[in-house]
């Protein structure tokens, strides 16, 4: 992409500007610049590939609310989805958390990063990081706990 070609030199520049004290004289320069842009590269990479999937939920509930059954097996097929969907307690507790805790759980729990790169993903310390999601677990079990008994996974 040339917008993204022109980002990668534009960046490299400004890098290399602000970091003219360490050029070497004498030293090749294009070979110093084109480290720099090779490495900016490989950081933008690195960053794009950690971040985690945006998805719009909205579209999608906007997407089956629009969906019309074409016959009497696709309505049947259609209520069970949505029955199996809104069933699912667990997504409707995680989605009840407020939002900072909401999005370290699905990082952590979920998706399965670190809590370096969740700091890294929302730009906070690492200690906010596991603060919010010990206190997000404990709203989790609290939320939880009468479904997960049902399920037999904890004894009432």
């Amino acid at each position: 992409d040339s917008d993204e070609a022109s980002d990668l030199v534009q960046d490299t520049y400004m890098r290399a500007f602000r970091f003219f004290d360490k050029f070497e004289k004498g030293t090749n320069c294009k070979a110093w610049l084109f480290r720099i842009m090779k490495n900016t590269y490989i950081n933008t990479y690195r960053k794009k590939t950690k971040e985690p999937e945006r998805f719009d939920y909205e579209e999608v509930e906007n997407f089956y609310e629009n969906v019309k059954p074409s016959s009497t097996e696709d309505a049947h097929l259609e209520k069970e989805i949505f029955d199996n969907l809104l069933d699912d307690q667990v997504s409707s507790a995680i989605s009840t958390l407020p939002e900072d805790f909401r999005t370290v759980v699905i990082l952590a729990d979920i998706e399965g990063y670190t809590y370096e790169e969740i700091a890294d993903f929302i730009d906070c310390p690492v200690g906010t990081v596991r603060s919010r999601l010990h206190r997000a677990r404990k709203m989790l079990y609290a939320k939880l706990y009468d479904y997960a008994g049902s399920k037999g996974y904890v004894k009432n």
